[in-house]
Formats: C-alpha cells, structure tokens, sequence
C-alpha cells in the first residue's frame, strides 16, 4: 500500500446482535457504530413479533444519518426500516410505517413512493424474502 494513503481503521468482530435487546440495538443505532445497519436489520427482523422493535424502528428511521446512508441506489437506511415495517403487515407496524413516512421531506416521500411504484404509503405491501 502506498505510503500517502491512509489506512481505513479495522472495525473488529461484529456484535452477536441477535442475543441484544432492542434498547441495545437501538443505542448502537443512535450511537453511528459501525454495525449499526446490521442492528437496524435485526431490529426489523423483529418487527412482525415485537411492537417495541417496530416502534424502535419508526423512532430510528427519523434520524438524520440513517436517512443519508445509502444502501443502494436512492434507498436508504431509513427507508429499509420504514419498508420493513410496511412488510410486516401488524396493525402497530403499519401505523408506525405511516408516522415514520409522514416525517420525511416531501421530496423524499415521493421518491420513496416512486420506487414502491405505488402513488400513496397505504398501497405498498412490500415483501422481503
């Protein structure tokens, strides 16, 4: 390696997320870690059994930097969790979808809409595999 080129810091082992609570999951989240989109997934993979974790859910999709970190294309962090929410199909998840939907820039909004290829949040009925 070049000696003009910075080396990126090493992140270590990741955290056994699925043996965390959600207020754990949520604080990694909050706190920027590293793993933090790898705490967000477990928090949504709980959503269909667990209001607390869709509620956590809907609370972190408002954030600033989940908003801006990209998983792909135009999708976000915020929007993987506001999808997971939709896709979990409970009454409580949906509601919360709505909400964390409701506190995106109308520009994103559509954006989002745009890539659900549905014209309003309470057509989508996303399906993750």
């Amino acid at each position: 390696m070049p000696a003009d080129l910075p080396q990126l810091p090493k992140r270590g082992p990741a955290p056994a997320v699925d043996r965390m609570s959600n207020a754990d999951l949520a604080r990694m989240v909050e706190a920027e870690h590293p793993y933090r989109g790898k705490a967000l997934f477990e928090l949504s993979d709980r959503i269909p059994h667990d209001d607390d974790a869709a509620t956590k859910v809907a609370m972190l999709s408002r954030l600033s930097s989940l908003r801006t970190a990209r998983l792909f294309d135009r999708v976000s962090l915020a929007w993987s969790g506001i999808i997971a929410l939709l896709a979990a199909e409970t009454e409580h998840s949906r509601a919360s979808a709505y909400e964390a939907f409701g506190a995106l820039g109308p520009a994103e909004q559509r954006d989002m809409l745009d890539y659900l290829e549905v014209s309003a949040i309470e057509e989508a009925h996303p399906r993750i595999a």
